[in-house]
């Protein structure tokens, strides 16, 4: 039997030690720490991705890499170059549980605080704490700096958001985070760990914190509530940077696909910029802390130069795409030509294109939703990829969705 049969598994997210079987070949998940993407690294992955891969980096919803077209043959090299380059677990099972997104600025921007301690103390306790193991593979986590750049209003079953010398926690739900409290910015990290436990001893096995239910989460949240300060009303909007800041330089990439080339002329130009790293974000986006303005001015040029999005206008931006066919075996639709034609059209709303029902690329609500099924497209407005088509269109008239 293959490794492709042995590893086709639904309903988990992939990793490096236990990579997922695609349309293209196999595909790993790479998760830096804590967000950020050391600069040899980077190279490193740009190289592994070409040489054992097809060479296409896809930037997910949680701030990770996949490598895609991996074969059985290959797969083995891929992972002992990613071994070698620090960004490995010691199991498949701590990999899966190291689910965090950080603050893609944190460290970078003066006017957010540094979070990047907070989130290494959290990494580590997940790594090495075996009884969180039990934790669902895509129970995540979120620490935020605070700052104008924020991903505080991004999904995580736990957030923690800086506020002054304090942390705001907060607990997701179905309608969103509901912040609870405040804790040390010293005990962070612990807080955050003491909830997953109190969640893996009420959950099922597979539920998500949204997921357990009104009486099961008013006892989660009661508990909580005992130990942590009060709080005020913490903004949860999630604010991108697509330009430069200060320092600092967000570029973003096609629907999020990222080619090996330009990883590696990408960390190039931030070692040119004077960066240490390449910071990930749930956007989709990357981004560079630059020396001084001017670094940050050339770094952007060269980003534009080899295809990255830098103008926070680019009609792209508001489409979310997933691979589609042929990459995704569950797709029967070119989703990405689809999501282009559709950037040309005079429409200004958000737009998700999804090659099925699973909505892989975006869960939030869009003004326009595409969903394929046998090579057609349901149309849905203001809804997402689960709800009930209006209509019905062959992918070939996509189009005429604005000509009513």
């Amino acid at each position: 039997m293959s490794l492709a049969a042995v590893i086709d598994v639904k309903g988990w997210c992939p990793g490096v030690l236990r990579p997922m079987q695609s349309g293209d070949g196999l595909l790993a998940r790479v998760r830096p720490w804590c967000g950020a993407l050391r600069l040899d690294a980077a190279k490193g992955l740009a190289d592994a991705a070409e040489r054992f891969g097809n060479g296409h980096i896809d930037l997910t919803r949680r701030a990770n890499l996949q490598i895609r077209g991996l074969g059985d043959a290959s797969v083995r090299g891929l992972q002992d170059a990613v071994e070698q380059l620090g960004l490995v677990d010691r199991d498949a099972e701590a990999e899966a549980g190291r689910n965090i997104m950080v603050s893609p600025l944190a460290g970078i921007d003066p006017a957010e605080a540094d979070i990047r301690p907070i989130a290494g103390a959290l990494a580590d306790l997940l790594a090495h704490d075996t009884g969180l193991q039990r934790l669902p593979s895509k129970f995540g986590f979120l620490v935020d700096g605070g700052g104008p750049v924020s991903i505080a209003g991004e999904r995580a079953d736990i957030s923690l958001k800086a506020m002054g010398r304090m942390m705001a926690v907060g607990l997701d739900t179905p309608a969103g985070t509901d912040w609870v409290g405040s804790t040390s910015i010293d005990e962070a990290a612990d807080v955050a760990v003491a909830i997953a436990r109190i969640f893996i001893g009420l959950a099922r096995q597979q539920d998500r914190l949204r997921d357990l239910g009104e009486g099961p989460f008013r006892r989660l949240r009661a508990i909580v509530r005992k130990g942590l300060g009060p709080i005020g009303g913490p903004s949860i909007e999630s604010r991108r940077l697509i330009g430069v800041k200060g320092f600092a330089v967000g570029v973003a990439t096609p629907f999020g696909r990222l080619e090996a080339h330009q990883l590696r002329s990408l960390a190039s130009l931030a070692g040119e910029a004077g960066a240490a790293d390449i910071r990930l974000s749930p956007w989709r986006a990357l981004y560079v802390g630059a020396r001084d303005a001017a670094a940050a001015q050339t770094l952007l040029k060269g980003a534009h130069e080899i295809g990255l999005i830098v103008d926070a206008n680019d009609p792209i931006l508001r489409i979310d795409a997933c691979p589609g066919a042929p990459a995704c075996r569950s797709s029967s639709v070119d989703t990405r030509r689809t999501a282009r034609r559709l950037a040309a059209s005079p429409f200004t709303g958000s737009i998700h294109v999804s090659g099925c029902a699973k909505g892989c690329a975006r869960s939030a609500p869009a003004d326009l939703v595409l969903v394929g099924e046998q090579g057609r497209y349901g149309v849905i407005r203001n809804g997402t990829a689960r709800d009930l088509p209006q209509r019905i269109l062959d992918a070939s008239e996509a189009g005429v969705l604005f000509d009513v």
